[in-house]
């Protein structure tokens, strides 16, 4: 069982959990965490996900992501998620979630990070992930329009490469 802080609309603690995957209750939320890995020459590090998978099964999408157990914080379940799905020991330091997406069921931090990494050192949770590549923004976008990426809004994809470049990176 997978338990989940949960928060109000204002993100405020409610001091109650609940399994990851139920019902919650009416007004409270839950957090989850995408990582988005980028190197320098603006590839974006992407996973295949399970055809196990509920969510997206087959399709490709962004670094690394999950939900936010009780007691972490969005950089801890951010580091924990790329260190499960990718067998990479991310460390963002004190980095924090590049922008949040409120979404019906709660809050979704994204996280950007720049790092060189041979996808051949990488160990990938069979369970989760099934290959990974690195990829330019007209190989998303290419995949997005086949069918073959997880179906995030073409402007919502171009924003992260967009912004990747805009922060720092």
């Amino acid at each position: 069982m997978e338990l989940v802080d949960l928060y109000d609309e204002n993100r405020i603690p409610l001091g109650r959990t609940a399994e990851r995957h139920d019902q919650l209750p009416a007004g409270a939320y839950r957090t989850v965490v995408h990582v988005c890995i980028f190197n320098r020459r603006g590839e974006l590090l992407c996973q295949q996900r399970s055809k196990d998978k509920l969510v997206w099964p087959n399709r490709w999408d962004v670094s690394a992501a999950g939900g936010v157990d009780t007691g972490e914080t969005s950089r801890d379940a951010a580091e924990r998620e790329t260190r499960e799905e990718l067998g990479y020991a991310l460390i963002l330091g004190d980095q924090r979630a590049h922008f949040t997406i409120n979404f019906p069921l709660g809050f979704d931090d994204f996280f950007i990070a720049e790092r060189e990494i041979d996808l051949k050192t990488l160990t990938l949770q069979k369970e989760e992930v099934q290959a990974v590549a690195w990829m330019s923004r007209e190989e998303v976008l290419a995949r997005l329009d086949s069918g073959s990426f997880a179906t995030y809004p073409k402007a919502f994809l171009e924003y992260l490469f967009e912004t990747r470049s805009r922060f720092g990176f």
